[in-house]
C-alpha cells in the first residue's frame, strides 16, 4: 500500500473515506445506518475516536476522524470488522430486504477474491486517510462532506440530510456527538 495513505501522526486529524464493495446501494435503510453509529459510539467511549464531522451516503461514508486513545488504523481496522459483521447478519435477518441475495453474493464473491478475507468482504479494503494539515484543508473536506447529499440531489440543503454532522454545525440536533471545527475566518 501507498505510503500517502496512512495514519502517520496520531495528533492529527483525518479525512477517511470507506465504501461497500461494488459500491453496492447498501445504507438505504435506516437499520443499517444505525448499526454504523452505534458502532461509532462505542468506538467514541470505548477506544477514543474522535469524530469532527461525517456523512452516511448510499454506498459510502466520509468522516473527518482523530483519536485521544488507539490508533486511528487500529480503530478503524476494528471498526470495520464489527460493523462487517453486524451488517451481514443485519442482511440475513431483514424481513424486507428483497436485495439480500444478490448483495450477500456480491459480498462473498469480493471475500474470494481478496486473500485477506474468508470467503466475505463487506467493505473495500482501503480508508484513504488524508492528513488534514491545516484549517484551510479541514473546512474543504468538511464541505465536501457536507455538501455530498446536496450533489447527490437528496436534499437541498446540508442541514436536511440527517445522515450527517452538517445538522450539528447549523446548530440543529445530531445523531452522534461531534467536536465542532472553529469556523474559517477568511
Amino acid at each position: 500500500m501507498s505510503r500517502k495513505y496512512k495514519f502517520h501522526d496520531q495528533d492529527k486529524l483525518y479525512f477517511v473515506s470507506f465504501a461497500v464493495v461494488n459500491w453496492i446501494d447498501l445504507f438505504i435503510r435506516s437499520e443499517y445506518r444505525e448499526i454504523m453509529i452505534a458502532s461509532w459510539k462505542h468506538c467514541q467511549q470505548k477506544k477514543g475516536l474522535e469524530i469532527y464531522g461525517w456523512c452516511i451516503m448510499s454506498s459510502h461514508i466520509h468522516m473527518i476522524i482523530g483519536t485521544h486513545g488507539e490508533k486511528l488504523e487500529n480503530i478503524m481496522r476494528d471498526m470495520k470488522k464489527h460493523t462487517s459483521i453486524a451488517l451481514r447478519e443485519a442482511i440475513e435477518q431483514h424481513p424486507a430486504e428483497s436485495r439480500r441475495e444478490w448483495m450477500l453474493w456480491m459480498m462473498k464473491r469480493a471475500g474470494k477474491k481478496n486473500s485477506q478475507n474468508v470467503g466475505f468482504q463487506l467493505w473495500q479494503q482501503d480508508n484513504h486517510p488524508i492528513e488534514l494539515y491545516d484549517l484551510k484543508i479541514l473546512h474543504q473536506k468538511l464541505d465536501y462532506i457536507h455538501y455530498n447529499p446536496v450533489v447527490a440531489r437528496i436534499v437541498e440543503r446540508p442541514e436536511d440530510y440527517l445522515y450527517s454532522s452538517a445538522r450539528d454545525y447549523c446548530g440543529l440536533p445530531g445523531l452522534i456527538d461531534i467536536i465542532l471545527v472553529d469556523p474559517l475566518i477568511q
